[in-house]
């Protein structure tokens, strides 16, 4: 069972994904804030990382380039998801080392996809 680091500030968020995903075979773990999500992507090795750019006190990006810098962690897919979607988003967020960009509303079916390729053998 592939294991979902979440880290999501929005209890409305965090809530529907960590519910579609636990239906579709996937182990969550949740965090609340980017220094949390650093933490618990540490301590927990997830398998991939659903990462909310804005967020309280460290945002995505930045919480991002700290996982990037820890060599046990260093190679977990990240996918940057966030409800601000402007020119050169999708840009700053692979620059500071996220894999993949989805925008919200999650549209499930398609970061089910961005999921399952970044996966591979992994995904369920």
């Amino acid at each position: 069972m592939a294991k979902v680091l979440i880290v999501e500030d929005n209890e409305h968020n965090w809530d529907m994904l960590s519910r579609r995903l636990t239906r579709r075979n996937y182990s969550i773990v949740l965090a609340h804030d980017g220094l949390s999500g650093v933490e618990a992507a540490e301590a927990e090795t997830p398998d991939i990382i659903l990462m909310d750019v804005n967020l309280d006190g460290i945002d995505g990006l930045e919480a991002t380039r700290r996982i990037r810098q820890i060599e046990s962690i260093a190679q977990v897919p990240i996918i940057a998801i966030t409800a601000h979607a402007l020119a050169g988003d999708r840009e700053k967020a692979i620059a500071a080392g996220c894999d993949d960009y989805h925008t919200k509303p999650v549209e499930l079916p398609r970061l089910l996809g961005q999921m399952e390729t970044l996966l591979g053998d992994k995904a369920p």
